[in-house]
C-alpha cells in the first residue's frame, strides 16, 4: 500500500535580510494578511488532504513548536526536525538539502511536497498531490519544480522549461521554491551536513531527471521587510 503523501516546510533560516524583524521572530512566523506566513501553507496542504507535516528549525527554532503546537487545530500532524547549534549556542541552520536530509526519517517512503516557509502563494497542493502516483512510479524523475516568472531581483532564472522537462539552457524560468520531491533527491548528502538544494536540482536537470510546471497565479517571496510590508498591502485577511 503506498504511503500517503507528505509534507515538509522549510523553516530554519536565520532570515538576514529580513533583520531586525527576525531578531526576535523567526521568518515564517511574520504575519502576511493577519496570519504566520507559515499558517497559510499549513492550511492549504490541510485543504488538499496533508495530514503529516515536517518543519525543519534552527534560528528561535522552539517559537514555531509554541505557536503551532501539535497541528490538530488544522487538522494535521507537525513534526519537528531541531537543525544543529553553533558555538554561540544558537541552532545553525543545515541549509534546503541538509534540512531535507536530517528530517528524512520523518518523511516517509514516498514522495512529499516541499515548500519553503518565508513564500506566500496561492498554487494549489491538490495538483501535486494528484500528481503524486505518476510521479513515484516514473523511475526517471526525482522532482517536479513548481516554476513561476523571474522576479526582479533574479532576472536570469533557474531552469528552462521545454515540454515539461526541466533543464539548464535556454531561456529560463524561476523555482518557485515548491516541488515534489522523491526522498533519494538528496541521497548524496549526509545527515547532519549542510548543503544546498540548487546544485543538486542542476545536476538532476542535467540528467533530464526533473519535470516542472509554470505557475502564473499569485507568488511573493517574503524576503526583507519591504517585501513583508508589500505582502501586507496586496494579501487581504483570510
Amino acid at each position: 500500500m503506498t504511503q500517503p503523501i507528505r509534507a515538509m516546510i522549510l523553516a530554519a533560516g536565520r532570515g538576514e535580510r529580513m533583520r531586525p524583524l527576525t531578531d526576535h521572530t523567526p521568518k515564517p512566523l511574520l504575519k502576511v494578511g493577519g496570519k504566520p506566513l507559515i499558517v497559510w501553507h499549513i492550511e492549504r496542504l490541510a485543504a488538499a488532504g496533508i495530514r503529516d507535516i515536517v518543519i525543519n528549525h534552527a534560528w528561535l527554532g522552539s517559537q514555531f513548536e509554541a505557536t503551532l503546537g501539535d497541528g490538530s487545530q488544522w487538522g494535521v500532524r507537525l513534526h519537528y526536525s531541531a537543525e544543529g547549534v553553533g558555538a554561540d549556542n544558537q541552532r545553525v541552520g543545515l541549509e534546503t538539502a541538509g534540512g531535507i536530509a536530517r528530517a528524512r526519517h520523518l518523511l516517509g517512503t514516498g514522495c512529499f511536497i516541499l515548500v519553503s516557509g518565508d513564500i506566500f502563494c496561492e498554487y494549489d497542493f491538490r495538483s501535486l498531490v494528484d500528481l503524486a502516483p505518476a510521479f513515484l512510479t516514473d523511475t526517471q524523475r526525482l522532482g517536479h519544480l513548481v516554476m513561476v516568472d523571474n522576479p526582479p531581483y533574479h532576472p536570469g532564472g533557474d531552469f528552462s522549461l521545454t515540454d515539461g522537462v526541466l533543464g539548464n539552457e535556454g531561456a529560463k524560468l524561476c523555482y518557485g521554491n515548491l516541488a515534489l520531491l522523491k526522498p533519494e533527491i538528496v541521497n548524496s548528502v549526509t545527515p547532519g551536513e549542510a548543503a544546498k538544494l540548487g546544485p543538486i536540482f542542476k545536476a538532476a536537470a542535467a540528467k533530464g531527471q526533473l519535470s516542472g510546471e509554470h505557475f502564473t497565479g499569485t507568488w511573493l517571496n517574503v524576503g526583507t521587510p519591504g517585501d513583508l510590508e508589500a505582502a501586507n498591502a496586496t494579501i487581504q485577511p483570510a
